[in-house]
């Protein structure tokens, strides 16, 4: 499965911006936890959000009450939808997947050396 992520570009802080995650065509997003993640320059990627086959959602403090994470499964496709941005949500955002057998578990996405797919990254860059 190959990710795509798109949706990045240059905001001002306050700004929102939603990002969208698809695979390739042919395969599903039905069987796969989602989520995003982030890296900064000189920072180590990071999780930003998650969401299970049955929509359970799962944050980063450092984003929560401003990021929201859904999944459209009839288009294939997962969103991050960014409100409030400030400067340090600078970074290349990547979308990965995780296959689960499992509706309710979302735990497993913030694992990054146990993911099954990673896209190709979209660049965030917020101003001040």
């Amino acid at each position: 499965v190959q990710l795509q992520a798109s949706g990045g570009g240059l905001v001002q802080a306050g700004d929102s911006l939603r990002l969208s995650c698809a695979p390739s065509e042919g395969s599903t997003i039905g069987t796969l936890i989602m989520g995003w993640y982030r890296q900064a320059p000189g920072k180590e990627r990071e999780f930003v959000a998650g969401i299970s086959r049955s929509y359970a959602k799962n944050y980063a403090d450092s984003v929560k009450g401003r990021f929201d994470i859904s999944r459209d499964n009839a288009k294939n496709t997962v969103y991050l939808q960014m409100n409030s941005l400030k400067p340090e949500d600078t970074a290349v955002y990547y979308c990965a997947a995780k296959r689960s057998r499992s509706l309710l578990e979302v735990a497993p996405i913030r694992d990054r050396n146990a993911l099954d797919y990673w896209g190709k990254g979209t660049q965030v860059t917020v101003s001040s």
